[in-house]
């Protein structure tokens, strides 16, 4: 690895784990975290949750796992250019959806509307509540024990109601100021990886065509530049070329106008990052072409009334399982009976969150569906 920056996140500035461990020896604290992060049970879970198509729809469209990778990847390879600490930014990726419901958006918005009543219910925080409480891995502890960094990393957003729960992790919301610069690094990755896998994604099922694409900027753009390298080149070949110089023109655009932020700001250690505003951003020229780009996929494919047909059935499925679950306890399995007895709202949540998209439906066909037993 290059000698990182003097405001990367390092183990000597770190603020360290809840709990104290002793050293892991040849790997770093964050190497740690992603290893952890990795062998866990609800990053295994992420093979079968939707990120926009619903698993059993096609074996090659993205899930939240292959999504979490690309994600990853990104983070790593803009992490290094900019002197950042890339095992803390792929740790951070590797988690970032750990807490998503099954069925994508639609999951998480139906199970909040059956939460509104409870606290609600918001995916990065229940993915901080899976590596702080949930997973079941280690004698001495709850949850995966991670360092402080990877959690704040984890937390992108918070209310400032929730930031008064969360302790020190919750400080930064109420007093304003930023997180690290990997994990800011990291919430754009995000984007970067999901703009540009539903691109190809709602191409590969047909649901959006090349046709329309022509009306996108950056799409059309860097299409021309494949067509003007590679004349007469067609099908999926001129798709993963076109993509690719779509992701190349974002990261290195983010990389540019990120180094001009830190310049310009001043940022000489981790401290001045907190203080700062938000530096990892993307130019001013650039952001209407994103925004173009994400206002096309709204419209003609998460809206596409093929997509809609399926998040509608999601939302059914999820409400149909907490109404289930509210009305009688005793329907959870076991340990889920166990916590819902000191707040079984959140037990509730907890259960469905975790589910992938078949178990989520093939739960609801176990109590909804005369014959279904097992």
């Amino acid at each position: 690895m290059s000698p990182l920056a003097a405001f990367a996140v390092t183990e000597s500035n770190s603020r360290g784990r809840e709990h104290p461990e002793p050293s892991a020896g040849i790997r770093s604290e964050f190497q740690r975290d992603r290893d952890r992060i990795v062998h866990c049970t609800a990053f295994r879970r992420l093979e079968y949750k939707t990120q926009v198509f619903v698993n059993h729809e096609g074996d090659l469209f993205r899930t939240r796992l292959t999504h979490s990778i690309e994600v990853a990847q990104i983070s790593r390879s803009v992490a290094r250019t900019l002197g950042l600490n890339e095992d803390l930014a792929e740790a951070i990726a590797l988690a970032h959806d750990l807490g998503h419901t099954p069925f994508g958006h639609a999951g998480q918005d139906a199970l909040n509307a059956c939460m509104k009543a409870h606290g609600g219910f918001e995916h990065n925080l229940q993915s901080l509540r899976t590596v702080d409480v949930l997973e079941e891995h280690y004698a001495a502890f709850d949850g995966l024990n991670l360092t402080y960094e990877t959690r704040e990393g984890i937390l992108k957003h918070c209310s400032r109601t929730r930031a008064e729960q969360l302790g020190e992790l919750g400080r930064r919301f109420l007093d304003g100021l930023q997180p690290s610069l990997e994990a800011q690094l990291t919430n754009l990755a995000d984007e970067i990886a999901y703009n540009n896998h539903d691109v190809d994604d709602g191409l590969r099922s047909g649901l959006i065509s090349l046709e329309q694409l022509e009306s996108v900027a950056i799409f059309a753009d860097c299409r021309r530049e494949v067509e003007t390298v590679w004349p007469g080149l067609g099908g999926r070949r001129l798709i993963h070329e076109t993509i690719r110089r779509m992701i190349n023109t974002m990261a290195l655009d983010l990389i540019a106008r990120t180094q001009a932020n830190i310049a310009a700001a001043g940022v000489g250690c981790l401290a001045d990052v907190h203080r700062a505003p938000p530096l990892v951003a993307y130019s001013e020229e650039l952001q209407p072409r994103l925004k173009e780009l994400k206002l096309f996929l709204r419209d003609e494919l998460y809206q596409h009334y093929q997509v809609l047909r399926m998040t509608d059935k999601a939302r059914r499925i999820i409400k149909d399982l907490f109404d289930a679950f509210m009305g009688d306890a005793r329907l959870l399995p076991p340990q889920y009976q166990v916590r819902a007895q000191a707040d079984k709202p959140r037990a509730i949540a907890d259960y469905i969150a975790g589910m992938t998209d078949r178990y989520a439906m093939k739960e609801h066909r176990r109590l909804f569906a005369v014959g279904e037993i097992h």
